[in-house]
């Protein structure tokens, strides 16, 4: 499963953003370290083409893609040097495939805190990039002194190089997201599990009175970060409170609020494409249920999400579009008008497509 970090300032909402999109019960109160435990929570991914299919099936059972949340006590400016709670909570998100910033832009008299989203990315990001420093430094030594960093081995070689590389950008103060690094450097930094080496997802917390002009509020954000990350503004309280309503009266309350379907399932599809995260279906009256694998990922691999005896014995894959299915309005039919296609162990599954696997084991 893959795991997102929540991170942020005291009182910037991220505890709140953890309860709606998972359902957890952080603590959430209008002062500092409200949170002092790491919390784990798993938020479903909202997908209406697995809804469809479930009811064209007549499926008893509907299993969504589902990615884990970890909300941790709040940084703040000096927690590299020990003040507030420190970075005591960071090793709950070492481990994150991706980090997700939130920054306070609402206003509220009874809430403790800044309101300008910029300052507390900046914030975040010194804090985080002054932690990663010390660690690497530290991995560093001590690899060096275990001399686990043999020139003769060509991975080790290059793991040492992007970790030296990584450490004068840090020393530097610049988060390694933002470094412009190539992929394959990020690869080999992975081992070392730097907070700023991940993808980062910032969701600016809003006012209920900013939401319509969220665009505006949203703007210096997206423009210091210059396309180095996903930016998305939320009003996370209003989605908290929908979020305990049934889905009649969530569906009643956002839509006359003009939102839609709301900000949450954008939220978790922004997460879960941020790490090339696509999804495959299967169907039928047991169990219509989402997949999850990586973009690019071959037939067999997909095979292989659903058990391992399936990618070790793959035959071939019928496959139709998600769409298509749905328009013929069975499996069954759209056999006996030969639309499946038959796909062999080089077809790369896309997002959307339904999958049934043969094999032989």
């Amino acid at each position: 499963m893959e795991r997102f970090g929540i991170v942020g300032l005291p009182n910037a909402g991220k505890s709140s953003l953890f309860n709606a999109l998972t359902g957890g019960r952080a603590t959430v109160a209008p002062h500092p370290f409200s949170t002092t435990e790491t919390n784990v929570g798993v938020a479903k991914v909202p997908d209406d083409r697995l809804t469809r299919l479930a009811a064209m099936s007549e499926s008893r059972k509907v299993v969504p893609a589902v990615a884990e949340f970890v909300d941790i006590a709040g940084l703040q400016k000096g927690s590299a040097q020990g003040e507030g709670l420190g970075n005591r909570f960071l090793h709950g998100i070492r481990e994150a495939d991706a980090v997700c910033y939130v920054l306070r832009a609402f206003e509220d008299e009874n809430v403790v805190g800044g309101t300008a989203p910029l300052d507390d990315l900046a914030t975040l990001e010194l804090e985080l990039t002054l932690a990663d420093a010390t660690s690497a430094e530290g991995q560093l030594e001590r690899r060096r002194k275990a001399g686990r960093f043999n020139k003769s081995d060509k991975e080790a070689a290059a793991q040492l190089e992007a970790l030296e590389q990584a450490m004068v950008l840090l020393q530097d103060a610049t988060p390694l997201y933002r470094a412009g690094l190539a992929a394959e450097t990020i690869a080999n930094l992975q081992p070392f599990f730097l907070i700023t080496a991940k993808p980062v997802l910032a969701v600016v917390n809003l006012g209920e009175d900013q939401v319509v002009d969220a665009d505006s509020v949203v703007a210096p954000v997206s423009a210091e970060l210059g396309g180095t990350a996903e930016v998305l503004g939320v009003s996370v309280q209003l989605e908290a409170e929908a979020a305990q309503l049934d889905p009649g009266e969530r569906s009643e309350l956002l839509e006359g609020l003009g939102l839609g379907e709301g900000a949450l399932p954008r939220v978790i599809h922004r997460a879960y494409h941020l790490l090339g995260l696509r999804t495959f279906l299967t169907t039928g009256d047991k169990e219509s249920r989402a997949w999850t694998f990586r973009a690019g990922a071959k037939a067999p691999e997909c095979a292989g999400v659903i058990h391992s005896d399936l990618q070790r014995g793959f035959i071939r894959a019928e496959v139709i579009r998600w769409d298509e299915l749905l328009a013929l309005g069975s499996w069954a039919r759209a056999k006996e008008l030969g639309k499946l296609r038959v796909e062999g162990k080089d077809y790369e599954a896309k997002d959307g497509d339904v999958l049934e696997i043969r094999f032989n084991v």
